[in-house]
């Protein structure tokens, strides 16, 4: 059994037992988050309407954060000095996948 859950916009395959990473959520350490599938894989049986979805629930355990890889950028425009140097550093949050349910 899998199931396809959306956070932070993206689409992410998950099964029981396994880790992802997502954008970062709003949940402390060892704390459970309850995420809404978009699709369900039973076997033969797929679950994708919104009313054969009602009730399911995917459920997973905050492992912690962790930052993704530095992506340094520049920027300028020539014959007037203008230069800018940035750099971004994404956070994410590591899931463990628990259960998922269907009611």
């Amino acid at each position: 059994m899998y199931a396809v859950i959306r956070s932070g916009g993206k689409q992410e395959r998950v099964a029981a037992g396994e880790q992802i990473r997502v954008e970062l959520l709003d949940a402390a350490a060892d704390s459970e988050v309850r995420l809404e599938p978009v699709l369900v894989v039973d076997g033969a049986r797929v679950l994708a309407t919104p009313r054969e979805l009602a009730g399911s629930v995917v459920t997973a355990k905050v492992l912690g954060t962790e930052l993704g890889p530095k992506i340094r950028g520049f920027t300028y425009k020539p014959k007037t000095n203008q230069r800018r140097r940035w750099g971004h550093r994404q956070r994410y949050t590591t899931l463990e996948i628990t259960d998922i349910s269907v009611s």
